[in-house]
């Protein structure tokens, strides 16, 4: 069984609807497929109608935004239930933090690179959190970056001179949102230092000691010596392991099915979670 649990959607930055996400999944042979879109969950109902009819199945999830000691990391919650107030309230304020961040990054970059605001717009269409990679489209668009890679590489690094924070939680109040709202966390790509500053070891333990339930291990921007030090944390702490393409479309290089979790990993997901996986 080909089980990849970390996608985006055209919800928030990947580059294909979710109905068109979840049949390029099938298309790459995967059995089960996550999706897992920034700090939203709008693309839930039209990946599952999708995923009925191609048969499929979908573990739906976000992946949350939040904060460790300062530092910038992400959780993917999966099966929680989007009614609930815990998380979905925290989603909110996030989503709207990054459209105040958004603008502000676009009002300074206008100073020095021709970009508005309706050019943003106009990349993001139909997404619910407009963030960053928006802003890289919009550059690319304007040929001032020939790709995305290029616009983080500067003008939208988190340390570079145009950078605008968001909101964020505090990670261990993130991970208990996501068991208050049925939901089951686990910490992705958390040792992917290309992206910026990693936590130390002693965040893995409060995390856990939060209800934190896995660690995403198998990722392309973890090399085989940080594998080695996920896994062994995992086992220290008694986490699950997964693994995962983080799909964004034509938006990143990643390939759906790139890196995959085992299917006793996802049955125990299912355990813990509250809604139900759709499909076969």
């Amino acid at each position: 069984m080909r089980i990849d649990l970390h996608t985006h959607s055209r919800a928030s930055d990947g580059t294909q609807t979710p109905a068109e996400l979840v049949t390029a999944a099938r298309d790459a042979g995967l059995d089960v497929v996550a999706l897992t879109d920034h700090d939203t969950t709008a693309g839930w109902d039209e990946a599952a109608a999708t995923a009925r009819e191609v048969g499929i199945a979908l573990v739906r999830g976000t992946e949350v935004s939040a904060r460790a000691r300062g530092v910038s990391v992400h959780l993917l919650s999966y099966l929680q239930d989007p009614a609930r107030p815990e998380l979905a309230d925290e989603l909110e304020r996030a989503r709207e933090s990054r459209v105040h961040r958004a603008r502000h990054i676009v009002e300074r970059l206008a100073r020095d690179v021709p970009i508005t605001w309706q050019d943003v717009l106009e990349q993001a269409r139909d997404a619910v959190v407009v963030g960053r990679p928006h802003i890289a489209d919009a550059l690319v668009a304007r040929g001032v970056v020939p790709d995305r890679d290029a616009a983080f590489a500067h003008l939208l690094a988190s340390d570079g001179p145009y950078h605008v924070d968001h909101y964020a939680p505090e990670a261990p109040l993130a991970v208990a949102a996501i068991r208050a709202s049925g939901g089951v966390p686990v910490f992705a790509h958390p040792a992917a230092d290309a992206r910026g500053r990693t936590v130390p070891d002693r965040v893995f333990d409060e995390l856990a000691e939060a209800g934190l339930a896995g660690l995403e291990v198998f990722h392309r921007d973890h090399s085989p010596a940080q594998r080695e030090r996920l896994l062994a944390i995992a086992d220290r702490l008694d986490l699950l392991v997964t693994g995962s393409s983080d799909y964004h479309g034509t938006g990143k290089v990643n390939v759906l099915g790139e890196n995959l979790t085992a299917p006793h990993v996802l049955d125990e997901i299912v355990r813990q979670g509250t809604t139900e996986v759709v499909g076969p």
